[in-house]
């Protein structure tokens, strides 16, 4: 979940396959279901929806009241509410309030039940030709906040400016799918003109038909991605249009203070009728910006003042606080746990570190079970062994590197391959988010590499632009922490994005600009296989043996979101295709 590369998404993703998993917890993710320790099963209850799912209202929350004010407190800030670029899960969780796609994902606050359903679309989707021309018909009722009446143009307009030269950040999957990847290089965004109907028709204001180049019969989910939504074109001042978009969902921008604060009040252009997703139970959403562990989590707890109806949208529980949280039997009821779609990994930048042995001896002195237990330990993620999370489909707890099998590192054992590779004492420069959490990590990942023989040193960055400084392609780092969740549960989704040759680009997520065209061209070949149980399995053989080849980057845990909110909040639940609480229902007691 940040930028992919989507032209090795294969032609078929079967539904039957998507409906046995999905990136969260299975079972309940609701308040009535909250675990003391540990995460849920990794299988959810996911699957598409039907027209009738997608037809709002959205179904009323048992005891659900209108009014009072919701509150959010953050470790950091939004780099990017500009919709078209929000591609991390907190940017993509807040514009749930106040945008929307032609597709999207509805969560029962009750029952957990996640299923794809139609958004500003009627439906998800209609195919006549196998999966090569995709139609959605909008909604009635669709408006932006200035009472502008939402048409097909307006989708196209939006799929439009993806191309671009400032959209640096969004998903990438309908550009490249409608005019392949150099798809800049085909068109230069609206300040060149419309993008022709052979490629996005609009025959009437209700419909849009996007014309692919190849077959993609999963195209109803990357229509979920933010960047598929409604833009009105005199109302947008390109990038600038990044700290005041225009809503078309329940609320609309108030105030906004990068890095401080944002307010959102309702939007009285939205019609819930349109609407089978979202609820506009509260008056208004109060985001307080740049709060860090442990006070963010301290407050939560203590629920005082404001905070009695508090939330945070992905921030683990800080580790000094989660065994108070879990013996307080008081906290149950207010308490998510939760695996999420990600794993954080450690990503080596190739460009800099092109020796084999030295990237093999980072993975042998790497410091797993400090870094988890820094971390919140077994409670907010698991030692990984592998780049592919329990929550995908054909997941099989392998461990390449050894990682799980010596969690404290080898640092005698990687100080022999320096010595012997005559790298001893090579220089790394470790670059972290500059925040309480992070400084601790990335001090105990350094100490270990000098212990180990390597000549280690950090470097903060600002955490609010921590992946637009690491997604440059020349970004002067050797190591530096990611995470990646799919956007949907197939391995496609994993390795693509993140070790294909072809996102070695600013603004791409193959953070260790790792290229091997042998394995892109297995990429390519896992891709067309269709029987998906046998496209699961070939996926995590292929992540397995680009880790245990070329060890372009660390896997260190499988993350799990574990935090406790407000006692005044109800309709709370997990988003499982996020990784984060789903803002959809809430209201206050």
């Amino acid at each position: 979940m940040r930028l992919r590369k989507a032209a090795l998404v294969p032609a078929l993703v079967a539904v039957s396959a998507l409906s046995l998993t999905a990136c969260g917890g299975g079972g309940k993710a609701s308040t009535d279901n909250s675990k003391k320790s540990g995460a849920s099963s990794a299988v959810a209850n996911f699957g598409i929806g039907t027209k009738a799912d997608s037809t709002g209202p959205a179904k009323d929350v048992p005891g659900a009241k209108s009014g009072g004010v919701a509150h959010d407190i953050e470790a950091s800030g939004f780099d990017y509410l500009d919709p078209s670029q929000q591609y991390v899960n907190q940017y993509q969780a807040v514009g749930m309030l106040y945008s929307r796609q032609l597709t999207n994902y509805k969560t029962d606050p009750v029952s957990g039940k996640t299923i794809l359903v139609g958004d500003l679309a009627t439906d998800t989707g209609n195919t006549t030709d196998g999966g090569k021309t995709w139609t959605w018909t909008l909604k009635d009722g669709l408006k932006f906040e200035d009472g502008t009446p939402i048409t097909s143009k307006d989708v196209k307009y939006a799929v439009e400016r993806l191309y671009a030269d400032y959209q640096t950040q969004g998903a990438t999957y309908f550009p490249i799918w409608l005019s392949g990847d150099d798809y800049r290089k085909v068109y230069k965004g609206p300040d060149a003109g419309d993008l022709g109907d052979d490629v996005i028709g609009t025959p009437d204001d209700k419909t849009i038909v996007f014309h692919f180049k190849d077959v993609h019969t999963d195209a109803p989910y990357a229509a979920a991605m933010p960047d598929i939504t409604a833009i009105e074109k005199s109302k947008d001042d390109k990038d600038k249009y990044n700290n005041h978009p225009v809503s078309i969902g329940p609320y609309k921008i108030k105030s906004y203070e990068p890095d401080k604060s944002l307010v959102l009040v309702k939007n009285e252009n939205w019609d819930p009728k349109s609407d089978a997703i979202r609820h506009q139970y509260v008056d208004e959403w109060d985001f307080e910006l740049g709060v860090q562990n442990p006070q963010l989590t301290q407050r939560l707890v203590g629920g005082a003042g404001d905070d009695k109806n508090a939330l945070t949208l992905v921030t683990n529980a800080d580790a000094s606080l989660i065994k108070t949280i879990q013996d307080d039997p008081s906290m149950a009821s207010r308490t998510i746990s939760q695996f999420q779609p990600f794993v954080d990994t450690f990503d080596i930048n190739n460009t800099r570190v092109t020796d084999l042995n030295v990237r093999k001896a980072l993975a042998k002195a790497f410091p797993a079970a400090a870094v988890q237990k820094q971390l919140g330990g077994a409670t907010t993620g698991d030692i990984a062994g592998n780049l592919v999370s329990p929550t995908i489909a054909g997941w099989k707890d392998s461990d390449p590197l050894g990682l799980k099998a010596n969690p404290n590192g080898d640092p005698t054992a990687a100080k022999k391959i320096l010595t012997d590779a005559n790298k001893l004492n090579y220089p790394i420069v470790l670059a972290y988010a500059n925040t309480p959490r992070w400084q601790k990590v990335s001090a105990t990942v350094v100490d270990a590499l000098n212990q180990a023989g390597f000549q280690a040193s950090r470097k903060e960055i600002d955490p609010t632009s921590y992946y637009t400084q690491i997604g440059k392609v020349d970004n002067g780092f050797d190591l530096y922490r990611t995470g990646w969740g799919a956007d949907w549960p197939s391995g496609d989704s994993v390795l693509p994005p993140t070790l294909g040759s072809n996102q070695v680009v600013n603004g791409g997520t193959n953070y260790s600009h790792y290229k091997n065209p042998a394995m892109d061209a297995e990429m390519d070949r896992i891709a067309k296989i269709q029987d998906q149980a046998q496209a699961a399995d070939e996926w995590m053989k292929l992540a397995d043996k680009i880790l245990a080849t070329d060890v372009p980057k660390i896997p260190a845990t499988y993350d799990k979101f574990f935090q406790v909110y407000g006692a005044g909040l109800g309709g709370v639940a997990y988003n499982q295709v996020l990784g984060s609480i789903d803002v959809s229902s809430v209201y206050i007691k």
